[in-house]
C-alpha cells in the first residue's frame, strides 16, 4: 500500500512509520519523539486538535502539520 500522511489516518488504524518529509531539525525531533522508520503507530485519537498516537507503549500528541511530515504504510 502506498505511504499516506499520519494525518490521514482515522482511529484505531495502525501503520508503520515509513519515512519523515522535512528538514533535519523537523527529522531529528520525530526521531528523539519515537517516530522511527519501522515503526508502529496506532491513531487514538483524530479530530479537531492534535493527533495523539500509540507509541512503543506511550501515548504522544502532535500537532497536524507535524503529523502530515510522517509518511506511514499499513
Amino acid at each position: 500500500m502506498a505511504n499516506m500522511p499520519l494525518n490521514f489516518f482515522s482511529e484505531g488504524q495502525k501503520g508503520k512509520v515509513d519515512n519523515i518529509v522535512g528538514g533535519e531539525k523537523i527529522s531529528k525531533r520525530l526521531y528523539e519523539m519515537g517516530f522511527n522508520k519501522g515503526t508502529e503507530v496506532k491513531i487514538v485519537k483524530n479530530d479537531a486538535g492534535p493527533i495523539i498516537v500509540s507509541l512503543s507503549g506511550y501515548k504522544i500528541a502532535i500537532g497536524r502539520g507535524l503529523a502530515q511530515k510522517i509518511m506511514v504504510s499499513q
